[in-house]
């Protein structure tokens, strides 16, 4: 339906749309009604090893987790991607916004979900 390639993990993205990690691919974005907006590789230029989960912060930017790269990136509109999290990564896999901003992420190498703190400061 959505022409997607090995599509793994999938977030609400800004404004009711869908961000959709592919499998040792990109990450594409779709609108609320569904329709292509474009993918994140495209739109900022930055390279993915293999984007894993995905989710949306307050602030509207979308996070994503690249566990080839062993990093959480955070991607806003009109922005450079931002890294937020790289040491101590092993193979992130899924990450979740907390309700005071924190950052959660799983890495399903060590069996550990990992909690940091307010990322929004960042601006």
């Amino acid at each position: 339906m959505l022409g997607l390639e090995g599509p793994c993990w999938v977030g609400l993205a800004p404004d009711g749309g869908l961000a959709v990690s592919e499998e040792f691919g990109d990450v594409q974005l779709f609108g609320s009604a569904r329709q292509p907006l474009g993918s994140l590789g495209d739109l900022t230029g930055h390279p993915f090893g293999s984007p894993a989960g995905v989710c949306t912060d307050a602030a509207g930017g979308v996070i994503v987790a690249d566990q080839r790269r062993r990093q959480v990136t955070l991607f806003r509109q009109a922005r450079e991607p931002i890294c937020l999290v790289s040491e101590g990564l092993r193979r992130p896999l899924g990450v979740a916004c907390g309700p005071q901003g924190q950052l959660l992420v799983a890495d399903a190498e060590d069996g550990d979900i990992k909690v940091y703190q307010s990322h929004l400061e960042l601006d």
